[in-house]
């Protein structure tokens, strides 16, 4: 053998031990967020999550969610949102970024593009903006549906304002929000992201020594009816969702406030 076909071998093998390398780190730093993503987090209030169809939830620091591989989106995000975390700073929207805490491969943004339809949040930017992490944090794939520009600025953001309402008059509440991923529905991307036909939002006040609770179901379109007219009862989103709420609150009450489509409790000033 000669010496260029020896040289030859040898740059062919490096070649292959740099991108094995390369591999192997990757994986390894994958592995990392994976593992990272499965611990709960001192800010998540782990008592008020949702149940899981899917089995794979994640907890970043300021929310958590279950990831639905097969609709490339979360069945839900779940968080606290405190009074004092309410803040009017306006940091500067970031890229979104491909969230690697996902193990089964969380869709990529680019799904999204000329699609029409918005990168709607399911948690909310403007819910957290007491810091520029927690801000930042929300522009993660796995925090976002396909919604049509109109709803999403439109009575969706309304209800966003109203939970924020709430968040001030009552001391904080939780929030568990997300599309219902059943039914037809048409799908954008390489990846086939689903779109909602509807979303819904349950909120819960545990904080103002009144316990209570309120959903919303609404059409995956915009309206200009008042937001009461989409109250519907827990029972019927779990029903829709096959999620359940709120489980680790005592039976009577859970039954109690699931099964009300009461909404005459809550403030609509």
């Amino acid at each position: 053998m000669n010496k260029r076909k020896v040289y030859f071998i040898i740059a062919i093998a490096i070649l292959f031990g740099v991108y094995g390398y390369e591999y192997f780190l990757e994986e390894e730093e994958k592995a990392e967020f994976v593992s990272e993503g499965k611990k709960v987090k001192v800010s998540t209030n782990a008592y008020f999550l949702p149940t899981s169809t899917t089995g794979q939830v994640i907890h970043h620091e300021g929310y958590s969610l279950s990831y639905n591989e097969a609709h490339e989106q979360a069945e839900w995000v779940a968080y606290e949102l405190k009074k004092s975390h309410l803040s009017q700073i306006n940091y500067k929207r970031p890229y979104f970024e491909i969230d690697k805490a996902v193990k089964t491969g969380a869709a990529h943004w680019r799904n999204y593009k000329n699609s029409g339809y918005d990168r709607g949040h399911l948690c909310p930017a403007g819910d957290k903006r007491y810091t520029k992490a927690a801000h930042d944090e929300t522009f993660l794939t796995s925090n976002i549906s396909p919604q049509e520009h109109q709803f999403n600025s439109g009575i969706w953001n309304r209800l966003e304002q109203k939970v924020r309402y709430w968040a001030n008059k009552y001391d904080g509440v939780f929030v568990v929000t997300g599309g219902i991923l059943k039914g037809d529905m048409k799908t954008i991307g390489d990846e086939y992201v689903s779109v909602p036909n509807q979303f819904y939002k349950v909120i819960l006040d545990n904080n103002s020594g009144h316990v209570r609770m309120i959903a919303f179901l609404m059409p995956h379109k915009d309206s200009k009816k008042p937001l009461y007219k989409f109250v519907v009862s827990v029972d019927t989103v779990e029903t829709l969702t096959g999620i359940d709420f709120f489980s680790e609150l005592p039976d009577d009450i859970e039954n109690k406030l699931e099964a009300s489509s009461r909404y005459k409790d809550w403030s609509f000033d």
